[in-house]
């Protein structure tokens, strides 16, 4: 299981800003170039938290990710980035469940303490025998 620090962007200028903010003892980072990319990994990793960029283009298809962020991964977090011009959309991400939303590169700092927290706090990666004994309907019998 486990949880990552995902961003999604198509630029990387928002991971940049994220990584300068976390400092070099701050939590990895990882990158997608697609909303899919990043719903994938999520997929692997769904205690994670996505950092998602708000684009003109994409600003639908990220709505609908984050209307169904909730019941898909319930442990997982999001907050959304976007230029300036979109900050007009701030209202309506947080609606949707955004815990952050900035609309420049200097404005990360809260966005990398949530991550910090919500990172610190997810749980943690158990090896393979004890994430498949987790999803079964009985104990191990050393352990009834």
């Amino acid at each position: 299981m486990g949880a990552r620090w995902i961003v999604s962007e198509p630029t990387g200028r928002w991971a940049i800003a994220l990584r300068r903010e976390a400092g070099a003892e701050g939590p990895r980072l990882f990158e997608t170039r697609s909303l899919a990319d990043a719903w994938s990994m999520l997929e692997r990793f769904p205690a994670s938290f996505l950092v998602a960029e708000l684009t003109s283009g994409g600003a639908g298809a990220l709505l609908d990710a984050m209307a169904r962020l909730g019941s898909t991964f319930p442990k997982a977090r999001i907050a959304v980035v976007a230029d300036r011009a979109l900050s007009d959309w701030e209202w309506l991400a947080r609606e949707a469940g955004a815990a952050w939303f900035a609309a420049s590169p200097r404005e990360v700092r809260p966005i990398v303490a949530i991550a910090r927290r919500h990172l610190h706090l997810a749980p943690a990666a158990g090896d393979f025998l004890e994430e498949l004994w987790n999803l079964l309907p009985w104990k191990p019998a050393d352990e009834q």
